[in-house]
């Protein structure tokens, strides 16, 4: 009997033994092919010598020391890397062990700012529904899964949340790509007018929304539209790229696709690529300035940050992504991956959508795709695929409730940047065979 605390309390799980480029292993044995890399978490693969050797290395230098009394050499040299290639603007880096941590830090971060700049009044913050930034009681609050919030209503703060950036299931037909854009820009406005401008201290968005909705990137345009509306208002632009960033569609920040500049971006899963649990909150240079005139101290922090053997793993990572042209390679396989789903899942009847960056792509299933009814919930679609799929020796990231929480299913795919075309073939072919089964369930 495990005496392990699991996430699902009645799963019964393989343990996983090792790890060969884009495999996992069990203790039998088996194989899987990573095809979601967890969750968009191992960018790099399961074996990666040389992240594996700079943990090792730091390890045998020095394992821990709090950040309250030391900095360490990988931690300076992670964020001085990170800083040379973010978008403009950018000039600091706040390291954490997870998603959830640099979300959470960087609604905290948002709301000092405007204490320390003397607008103390500004206190709302405004996300969109369907997208998730993690599972900490403020970041959950942020995040719009009526599912992942319904029990913990009572203990969240009040967030505003407008309409997501979808597409396929919300442009009208009558509607270009960018007049669509548009009009969520201008629902956006409409929400800081009722709040009162003054009171809105940020707006916060994934580039490509990943877990709740399945790699749905924006339309051409929303983003510049939120940056200006923020601008106008003196709002904070907060960026998530938990999931979408760190190379995973095609640019090692997610946002430089559409051409925005956040004032707080939030990154980490591909950061660490797996080998360590890191993440990390950036900010602007003028945000940074205001707290060190003032308190002088960010009011937050928690025991692990910064950790040596955490940032080393980082360190390593990024240096692999960019010194090896990952980033180039996550285009090129990007289309591969996305050629071959069309052409295994285009025309077929219970696929509605097919949509993503680089290597992060969403389908999404539909009882009718004409009408782009999904399936009764009841018949828990996702649950099935995720679970035949991973019988057929594929893992990969179904979720249900991708329109409003409940209704609708979709599978998110992020499998390693060193993906092969045999593999990206395997994948497929393995993905197929789990949504036949499913659906045939």
């Amino acid at each position: 009997m495990s005496h392990v605390f699991p996430r699902h309390c009645r799963a019964d799980h393989p343990v996983a033994v090792g790890g060969d480029g884009c495999y996992l292993i069990d203790a039998s044995g088996k194989r899987y092919l990573d095809g979601s890399g967890g969750a968009a978490v191992s960018c790099l693969g399961h074996s990666d010598r040389e992240v594996t050797e700079a943990v090792k290395a730091q390890l045998d230098r020095l394992a821990f020391a709090h950040t309250g009394f030391f900095t360490s050499e990988p931690a300076e040299a992670l964020a001085d890397l990170l800083v040379e290639h973010a978008p403009e603007g950018i000039d600091r880096v706040y390291f954490v062990s997870g998603g959830s941590e640099a979300t959470e830090a960087a609604i905290k971060l948002a709301r000092q700012y405007f204490v320390e700049i003397g607008q103390p009044e500004r206190r709302h913050l405004i996300a969109r529904r369907q997208s998730y930034h993690g599972n900490t009681l403020g970041a959950l609050a942020a995040g719009g899964n009526a599912w992942r919030r319904e029990q913990f209503g009572p203990l969240l703060i009040d967030v505003s949340h407008v309409s997501p950036c979808y597409e396929y299931r919300d442009r009208r037909d009558d509607e270009s790509p960018e007049a669509y854009g548009e009009r969520l820009a201008a629902e956006l406005e409409a929400e800081v007018e009722r709040l009162g401008p003054e009171t809105v201290m940020a707006f916060m968005a994934e580039p490509v929304v990943g877990a709740t909705a399945g790699a749905v990137p924006a339309v051409p345009g929303y983003f510049r539209r939120v940056r200006e509306i923020c601008d106008r208002h003196g709002i904070l632009l907060i960026l998530d790229e938990v999931m979408c960033g760190m190379g995973r569609t095609g640019h090692l920040f997610a946002c430089e696709h559409d051409g925005v500049r956040p004032d707080i971006l939030c990154i980490a899963k591909g950061l660490g690529a797996g080998y360590q649990p890191i993440g990390a909150m950036l900010c602007s240079g003028a945000i940074f300035d205001a707290i060190a005139r003032g308190s002088g101290f960010f009011q937050h922090g928690h025991t692990y940050i910064g950790h040596p053997a955490a940032t080393a793993a980082g360190l390593a990572v990024v240096r692999a992504i960019v010194g090896r042209g990952l980033v180039g390679r996550v285009r090129e396989m990007g289309e591969v991956l996305d050629a071959r789903l069309r052409a295994a899942f285009g025309q077929h009847a219970h696929v509605g959508d097919i949509r993503g960056r680089g290597l992060f792509r969403g389908i999404e299933l539909v009882e009718d795709r004409a009408s782009k009814a999904p399936f009764e919930p009841s018949r828990r679609v996702a649950a099935k695929v995720k679970a035949a799929a991973f019988e057929a020796g594929l893992v990969c990231y179904p979720m249900s409730g991708t329109i409003d929480g409940r209704r609708g299913d979709h599978v998110l795919l992020a499998p390693p940047f060193i993906i092969t075309d045999d593999q990206v073939d395997e994948l497929v072919e393995k993905l197929s065979t789990g949504i036949e089964r499913a659906l045939a369930a």
